[in-house]
C-alpha cells in the first residue's frame, strides 16, 4: 500500500513546496524544519494505523477512559539526510526506540554507482512497528538494503517506509521487494534520470540540510 500526502490538500503541501523552492532551500535551518514537519504530519497519519487499547487515567476529578497505542515502535533512519525526519517522528512517538543505518551512494567514473553500507545500530525488532525514514526514495536501492539489514535484528509486525519525495520507480521497487511494507510519501514524481536523480525532486537533501558533502 502507498499513501501519497499530496493526493489530499493540506498544510503539508506548503512544507513540500518550501522544500523544493531553490530560494527557500538556502536557509538550511528552515529546510531541516520542513523535513521535520512533514515527518510530524506522517507520524500523526501513521498513528491511525496502529493498534490501541483502553486505559484508565486518573484526573483531579475522577477517572477517564482513553484509547492509547500499545505496540512497541522502533524508528529507523538512514544517515545523514534522514536525521531531521527521524526527529519529526520522535516528536510524536517520543517513547520509541531508535535504529540508525549509514548508507550512501558511491559513484563511479563510468556513471554507475553502488550502495555502500558502513554502520548499523538497532534494537531487537521482533513484533515491533518499524518506521524507516529517508527524505528521498529514488531507485529504492538504499531503502531496500537498509530494510534487509534491519530485518537481521528481528521480524517486525508492521513496516512503514516514510519519505518526503519519491519517484514512481522507487516506490514500485520497494513494493515489489517488500510487499508487506506500507510506503508513505509527501510527493510522488514521475521522472528518474539516467543518473537516478528524481525530477523535479528537490536536489540533494543531505547537502541542503547540512551544507557539506560527505567524502566518498
Amino acid at each position: 500500500m502507498t499513501v501519497n500526502l499530496s493526493d489530499t490538500n493540506s498544510v503539508a503541501n506548503r512544507f513540500i513546496a518550501e522544500l523544493r523552492d531553490v530560494n527557500i532551500q538556502k536557509d538550511r535551518m528552515r529546510f531541516r524544519r520542513n523535513l521535520e514537519r512533514i515527518s510530524e504530519v506522517m507520524a500523526y497519519e501513521i498513528s491511525k494505523k496502529l493498534s490501541y487499547k483502553a486505559r484508565e487515567v486518573e484526573t483531579p476529578l475522577g477517572l477517564a477512559k482513553v484509547n492509547v497505542p500499545y505496540q512497541r515502535i522502533v524508528l529507523a533512519t538512514i544517515f545523514r539526510a534522514g536525521i531531521p525526519m527521524h526527529q519529526g517522528m520522535l516528536n510524536y512517538f517520543d517513547d520509541a526506540e531508535s535504529a540508525f543505518v549509514s548508507a550512501y551512494r558511491r559513484n563511479h567514473k563510468d556513471g554507475t554507482f553502488e550502495i555502500a553500507l558502513e554502520y548499523i545500530s538497532c534494537p531487537n525488532l521482533d513484533d515491533c512497528v518499524l518506521i524507516i525514514t529517508d527524505p528521498m526514495l529514488a531507485t529504492g536501492a538504499s531503502m531496500h538494503l537498509a530494510i534487509e539489514e534491519l530485518l537481521k535484528f528481528g521480524q517486525p509486525s508492521q513496516i512503514f517506509v516514510v519519505t518526503a519525495i519519491a519517484s514512481v520507480q522507487g516506490v514500485n521497487y520497494i513494493r515489489r521487494t517488500n510487499p508487506n511494507a506500507f510506503v508513505w510519501v509527501g510527493a510522488l514524481d514521475d521522472e528518474l534520470t539516467a543518473k537516478s536523480y528524481i525530477v523535479p525532486g528537490l536536489g540533494d537533501a543531505g547537502d541542503l540540510a547540512y551544507g557539506a558533502k560527505l567524502q566518498e
